[in-house]
């Protein structure tokens, strides 16, 4: 059945990797990767505007799947997809939603686990949108520039695509959100100190001055 719908699809060339892309932030089971393969196997000229078509698609269903997790919570997951995937991903989410996200984009967990999550457990969706165009960039734009560069040759190399850019991008990722946390601490414990001098003298009695 699935595959028959990327069949489908395929026949209209970029605009249905647009239309795999949305659906695969919202509720579609197969990552939107593999048709866009498919489709640069066949227009490698092509490939950077399959992947600017297919990023686009993905992050304009990410707040669809937001909303489905809001408002429906996260047992409509359990009803198209693998048990064992969602509470992967609810782990990861619960011990850092940023991250989660972030690797989430890379991992074969479909992505539409992390939209829905986001929604069920009220994440910010500005983060959300900013963290998956991070990550959804990186995935779409390394397979379009590798069958952009070498063609139909490319086939090979991005069978381990995700792998590579699991190893090499999403530590640097990481670090950067370590960074930031830290640098944020750090500006609000320089900050506290100020915001706690008013209170301490304001626990400091008044001295009356004597009466002569």
């Amino acid at each position: 059945m699935f595959q028959d719908v990327m069949d489908f699809l395929m026949k209209f060339g970029p605009w249905g990797l647009f239309i795999h892309a949305f659906l695969d932030a919202v509720i579609f089971p197969i990552p939107a990767f593999f048709l866009q393969v498919s489709l640069s196997m066949l227009h490698p000229t092509s490939a950077l505007w399959l992947a600017t078509t297919g990023f686009i698609g993905c992050l304009l269903g990410t707040p669809i799947g937001y909303l489905i997790g809001k408002l429906l919570g996260k047992s409509v997951l359990y009803k198209i997809l693998k048990k064992e995937w969602i509470d992967a991903a609810t782990d990861r989410f619960q011990k850092n939603g940023e991250a989660a996200i972030l690797v989430g984009s890379f991992t074969p967990i479909p992505f539409k686990v992390f939209t829905i999550l986001s929604g069920c457990l009220n994440f910010p969706l500005w983060r959300l949108m900013g963290y998956a165009a991070i990550g959804r960039a990186t995935k779409f734009y390394v397979v379009g520039i590798l069958f952009y560069l070498y063609g139909n040759a490319a086939e090979g190399m991005v069978k381990n695509v995700s792998l590579y850019i699991f190893i090499i991008a999403v530590p640097l990722l990481l670090l950067g959100l370590y960074w930031n946390r830290r640098r944020k601490r750090k500006r609000n414990e320089a900050i506290q100190p100020e915001t706690d001098q008013p209170a301490l003298e304001s626990t400091i009695p008044d001295q009356q001055t004597p009466s002569a």
